[in-house]
C-alpha cells in the first residue's frame, strides 16, 4: 500500500468532507453536522484551518485537520481538530502516518505542543494515543457554545 501524506488543498475539501460526514455517522452525531464542503472551502481560504490528506493512488483515505491556537501559558499549540481514515483502510498504519505529519508540522511551525480530543468510548483512538505517551485529562470540561 502506497499512502502519500501531503497538504490537503482545495480541491480535495470534497474528499475531506465526505470522510467528516462518516467520522459523524462513526461517532452517532450526523443530526448535528451543519458543515458543508462550501463552508470548508470558504473556511480553508480564509486560513481558518489546514489539513494534511493520506493519498493512496490519487483517492484520499485520510485526513488530519489542524488549528492553531493560543494559550497564555503556554504560547502557540497546534488543535488537532480530527483525524479520520476510511473504514475500509484502518489498520494499515495510516493514522499512525497522519498523526506523525501532524507531529512534524507542529514541530515545524515551532509550536509548543498538541492538543485534541477523544471521546472516552473510543477505546482503539485512546489506545493509540497512548503509544505516544498522551495526557489525558480528567480535570478540564469541555464547554461549548452553538450559534
Amino acid at each position: 500500500m502506497n499512502v502519500t501524506i501531503r497538504r490537503g488543498t482545495k480541491e480535495d475539501i470534497p474528499s475531506a468532507f465526505n470522510l467528516v460526514k462518516e467520522l459523524a455517522i462513526y461517532e452517532r452525531a450526523l443530526e448535528i453536522m451543519v458543515n458543508t464542503p462550501e463552508r470548508m472551502a470558504r473556511d480553508m481560504e480564509n486560513k481558518l484551518f489546514d489539513f494534511i490528506v493520506a493519498d493512496l493512488d490519487g483517492l484520499i483515505v485520510g485526513i488530519s485537520l489542524y488549528y492553531f491556537r493560543y494559550s497564555t501559558w503556554k504560547g502557540k499549540r497546534l488543535y488537532m481538530e480530527d483525524i479520520i481514515v476510511t473504514e475500509s483502510h484502518r489498520g494499515n498504519g495510516i493514522g499512525k502516518k497522519l498523526f506523525d505529519g501532524t507531529v512534524a508540522i507542529a514541530k515545524e511551525m515551532q509550536c509548543t505542543g498538541m492538543m485534541w480530543q477523544v471521546l472516552d468510548w473510543n477505546t482503539s483512538a485512546v489506545n493509540f494515543y497512548r503509544k505516544y505517551g498522551t495526557s489525558f485529562d480528567d480535570e478540564w470540561i469541555n464547554c461549548n457554545l452553538d450559534f
